[in-house]
């Protein structure tokens, strides 16, 4: 396995393939969550954990059951259950046998089944070709471009909102317009990895 082709992937996924920036998933909770750092960063662990462990589990079932079965058409369907199924199956575990996580995650966890971006990331691991190793790169890498955006975001509209922009802009407007401008900066990394690294 090719160390330098796991890095792009995984930096591709970070900065030029940013699921919320470039792609434009998971804006709910990426427009809902982001108001206080606290927050940003504790749905953002959630969103990677749960990446990761939605990668691993459904890149086996689309490999060893759906596409030797040709039942790769149920792949949306079936992919939504398993995402569902496991974060239910965290929030339970995490519940019982620690709470103090459990607390502090709060709504979070419940608010990840209905991510895109979760979803969007397992499709693209199939979509993609990627190997099991390469999938769960992507995975990480697209969760750490969801933390990555989110932090970043976070800090954009502590310092609007501490500011005083017209009456027409306040509120929702100038935070649609500064997520436009986050989302145009990242457009500038097109490129640059595979040119850093290949």
């Amino acid at each position: 396995m090719d160390f330098r082709a796991l890095v792009i992937i995984l930096m591709s996924a970070v900065l030029v393939n940013n699921y919320v920036l470039r792609q434009f998933l998971g804006i709910c909770p990426f427009l809902g969550v982001s108001k206080e750092l606290k927050n940003a960063t504790g749905m953002s662990v959630a969103v990677i954990f749960v990446m990761l462990l939605a990668t691993a589990v459904t890149w086996p079932i689309q490999a060893y059951l759906l596409n030797p079965n040709g039942m790769g058409y149920l792949q949306t369907i079936v992919f939504i259950l398993v995402i569902a199924a496991l974060v239910q199956l965290v929030e339970i575990t995490l519940k019982k046998y620690i709470p103090a996580l459990y607390t502090a995650l709060g709504v979070y966890l419940p608010l990840i089944t209905t991510n895109c971006a979760v979803l969007g990331v397992t499709i693209a691991n199939i979509n993609k070709g990627y190997t099991f190793i390469e999938a769960l790169v992507n995975a990480l890498g697209s969760g750490l471009g969801f933390m990555l955006a989110m932090v970043i975001f976070s800090g954009v509209r502590s310092h609007t909102e501490a500011s005083d922009p017209p009456p027409s802009f306040k509120g929702l407007p100038i935070t649609l317009i500064s997520a436009a401008i986050l989302s145009l900066a990242f457009f500038g990394f097109n490129g640059v990895i595979e040119n850093l690294f290949g």
